[in-house]
């Protein structure tokens, strides 16, 4: 199926590697020109090399920190230099530090508010308008199945990512006579190095191997495995396309059935 969005500029955060790496490439294999944003410039320059030798679309990146306090103007400034303005944003963060709610303190809850809530609404925003102008847009804004059925030590990724279920729906009644579709993307387990990180941080503090931890874990998926990046990411890339118009302010799961609501 062709996606319809060949030479469509799109802009996905956090993508020197995990899912935003992995949406980058969907994309571009869509024919997309994607910019690709992250703090390590080896990966993403790797990224982009495989990116611009192996698919049809292309791909720049630019080094810029989320959480620091010049990421908004930096990163605008590379979308109208090496795009010209966004037609998709995909927003990606890091996670939080695990931990339970009674170790979120004020301090830690407004540091990642700073790095995983406030430059995803500051940057769509700023972006929209010229959506707006082109009468076509699309948002997909990764956060965790934790939205949903809150994960067992990570209160402050429970928290800050529901934050933005509310803004997301908010915002895809905004915009949607616009042309622009705003919708989350929620992943289960998939097999990322910062599951691998969940892993052995539930370990340590469990006093359970890895491996025990690892077998737990997909005893609770109905699939029976930790989903692939490439899976994750071709959603990710359908929720871009012309096909996906009529489909807005919604949350889609990529869980293998492991959420357990309806």
């Amino acid at each position: 199926m062709d996606f319809g969005i060949a030479d469509k500029k799109a802009v996905v955060l956090a993508s020197s590697r995990g899912l935003g790496a992995g949406i980058a490439e969907a994309l571009a294999k869509e024919g997309a020109h994607v910019l690709l944003c992250g703090r390590t410039e080896d990966r993403l320059a790797t990224n982009c090399k495989v990116i611009n030798e192996t698919t049809p679309g292309k791909a720049d990146f630019v080094v810029a920190d989320i959480a620091a306090e010049n990421f908004i103007e930096d990163l605008l400034a590379a979308i109208e230099e090496k795009l010209g303005g966004a037609d998709i944003l995909v927003n990606n963060s890091g996670g939080p530090t695990p931990g339970t709610v009674s170790e979120m303190s004020p301090q830690r809850l407004e540091s990642f508010f700073q790095s995983m809530v406030s430059p995803i609404i500051t940057l769509t925003n700023a972006v929209v308008p010229k959506m707006k102008e082109k009468g076509w847009g699309r948002i997909v804004t990764v956060a965790s199945s934790g939205v949903i059925e809150p994960i067992p030590n990570l209160a402050l990724s429970n928290t800050l990512r529901s934050a933005l279920v509310g803004w997301n729906k908010t915002l895809s009644s905004e915009i949607a006579s616009s042309g622009i579709t705003a919708n989350m993307l929620l992943p289960g387990r998939i097999h990322t190095d910062r599951i691998d990180e969940l892993d052995h941080a539930n370990a340590e503090r469990s006093g359970k191997s890895l491996a025990e931890v690892r077998k737990a874990t997909l005893s609770t998926i109905p699939a029976g495995r930790l989903g692939r990046v490439e899976e994750f990411a071709s959603i990710a890339a359908f929720l871009c396309s012309r096909q996906a118009s009529y489909l807005t302010g919604s949350l889609i799961r990529c869980d293998g059935g492991a959420i357990h609501a309806i």
